[in-house]
């Protein structure tokens, strides 16, 4: 069990640093708005094009970014809306089998299902058609249909990125959950701090 505790430890660790980088794509989504009705004011005020396709979809991107990437973090945070109404009256053990199984049987399966799906679709934009085989060719990269939008293939990759992530946190979840119905000491339920568990007494003899 340390030695999982110790992966989970590091799942936590790279998930925490996306979230932290999250907080950049925040800034950068509300620079994108700013300039683009700024300049769409401003331009149609001095009869100038000020904003451009690129920024627009820049903002969207950026977006994106955040609700995909920070999926993960969130869970980690244990952030995430839930939408039963029995969960917050169970005491910590039925909250942990929960979290456990629903990890297990409904959040691994389907982060894997989407990573499936989306690796071809990935694949594509890139203009990789004979994966693993060969490169990506520059010349069937998938691009914007927007004149001088931003190319697809960046921000369609962060489909199956974020979505492994999330999986990963599931699986960091799960060894916590288990951890902690062991009776491991130290280990909390995230976000709810009245049910870390405290070190075992010493035994004196």
């Amino acid at each position: 069990m340390r030695v999982l505790l110790r992966v989970s430890s590091i799942i936590d660790l790279v998930n925490a640093a996306v979230g932290r980088l999250m907080g950049v794509a925040v800034v950068a989504l509300v620079l994108f708005g700013v300039i683009n009705v700024v300049g769409r004011y401003l331009g149609a005020q001095l009869g100038m094009q000020l904003s451009s396709n690129a920024l627009l979809e820049g903002q969207t991107y950026a977006y994106n970014i955040i609700f995909l990437l920070g999926a993960a973090y969130v869970l980690r945070q244990d952030g995430h809306i839930r939408v039963d109404i029995l969960y917050s009256y169970f005491g910590p053990r039925p909250k942990a089998w929960i979290d456990l199984l629903g990890a297990l049987f409904f959040l691994i399966p389907f982060c894997a299902l989407v990573v499936w799906m989306s690796w071809d679709y990935t694949l594509r934009s890139w203009g990789w058609t004979h994966f693993p085989a060969g490169w990506p060719d520059p010349e069937r990269m998938e691009q914007s249909p927007q004149p001088g939008g931003l190319p697809r293939y960046p921000i369609k990759t962060v489909i199956p990125l974020a979505f492994t992530l999330l999986m990963l946190q599931g699986v960091s979840e799960i060894i916590k959950r288990a951890a902690w119905l062991r009776g491991v000491p130290g280990v909390p339920l995230p976000g709810r701090p009245e049910a870390v568990r405290p070190p075992r007494p010493e035994t004196t003899v």
